[in-house]
């Protein structure tokens, strides 16, 4: 909700049709509202087969987000692209459209900031914000679409924020970037990253919503995990190697482990073994990620002998694993790097 209103763009068909329906409007101008909506209306002045009186009702009910573009990179390496969008409250999230052979993929965001603490990653610095609503992750699409010129055929939800801490609008989202009548990106094209938080797993297994699970491991123990990860406490490797394997089960959707390759710290051929039988149990695909530096952190990236040392350890007790090319690299594509260089810009520019 901004501004007092509620973001239309939030709303699935059946409650756009309720809305309608009070408003004593015939049924048909629902499917014709989502149509607008979902091909990223940014007023309602746009709206031209609705008549006037209906878009200035809905006008002064409800508001439509249309994220400005505060920042824009593009690699010269790659092509990667990376927004800084403005929200209409003044804060502010980023998303990354990325080129592969198989098609182009977005990361987005699911919150603005993040509560989590995982000490490599920029998104955490100055805590959780607020909560992204379901519109405001699915104009983070429509527009990275509409203003990159480029088809997106497949979502991550790795940006900043932990989506399994804004599971409602979350799920909300993906079942109107899902819908046949919307932007139609199908559940399998869609992959959602967790730091872990095991308490929302078998909710979401039974959703059976058929998306990829991508778990952030970066530690296969629970000393190495807890030091770079808080949300392992309380939980614990265990626990969460459990809960993985109750939704590998339910779902039949093999799990992804995102592991970061920290020089010293989650690197040696003892944690290699380790994560290999936490694989092994679940099924899951290794990938293995080069460390983005974030400058107010003291972890380095592990050298790339080394990566390579640990993939051929996997390899060999039978893990699919592969290592993630890195894109971006050029324009501060890691989490939350632009968004908090920008505020602190800002902030200079100000004092």
């Amino acid at each position: 909700m901004q501004d007092g209103k509620i973001n239309l763009r939030s709303l699935l068909p059946e409650e756009l049709a309720a809305v309608l329906k009070d408003m004593g409007q015939p049924a048909f101008r629902a499917k014709q509202l989502f149509s607008w909506l979902s091909r990223g209306a940014a007023g309602f002045e746009e709206m031209t087969n609705l008549p006037k009186a209906l878009r200035e009702a809905l006008a002064e009910n409800y508001c439509l987000g249309a994220p400005k573009v505060l920042r824009k990179q593009v690699s010269a390496e790659d092509g990667t692209v990376k927004y800084l969008w403005g929200l209409r409250d003044g804060n502010a999230v980023e998303t990354v459209v990325m080129r592969y052979h198989y098609g182009n993929s977005v990361c987005i965001s699911t919150q603005v900031g993040c509560r989590q603490g995982c000490a490599f990653c920029a998104s955490t610095i100055g805590g959780l914000v607020r909560c992204l609503d379901a519109g405001e992750m699915l104009e983070e699409v429509m527009f990275s679409e509409k203003e990159s010129g480029l088809k997106i055929g497949h979502i991550v939800l790795m940006g900043i924020g932990e989506p399994l801490d804004n599971f409602e609008n979350v799920v909300k989202f993906l079942r109107l970037v899902n819908h046949p009548e919307g932007m139609n990106i199908g559940m399998r094209h869609i992959s959602l990253s967790t730091c872990g938080l095991t308490e929302r797993f078998s909710e979401l297994a039974g959703l059976n919503l058929q998306l990829t699970l991508s778990v952030s491991l970066h530690a296969p123990d629970d000393e190495t995990r807890t030091r770079i990860m808080p949300a392992n406490r309380g939980r614990g490797v265990a626990k969460l190697m459990d809960e993985c394997e109750a939704y590998f089960k339910k779902t039949g959707r093999r799990i992804s482990f995102e592991y970061a390759m920290i020089d010293g710290v989650n690197d040696s051929p003892e944690q290699a073994a380790l994560l290999a039988k936490h694989a092994a149990r679940v099924g899951a695909h290794v990938n293995l990620i080069p460390l983005n530096h974030v400058d107010e952190s003291p972890l380095r990236p592990t050298p790339p002998e080394r990566i390579a040392a640990f993939r051929k350890a996997l390899e060999r007790e039978g893990v699919n694993v592969t290592v993630r090319r890195r894109l971006g690299g050029d324009i501060d594509a890691s989490c939350g790097q632009l968004r908090k260089k920008t505020a602190d810009a800002m902030r200079r520019e100000r004092s």
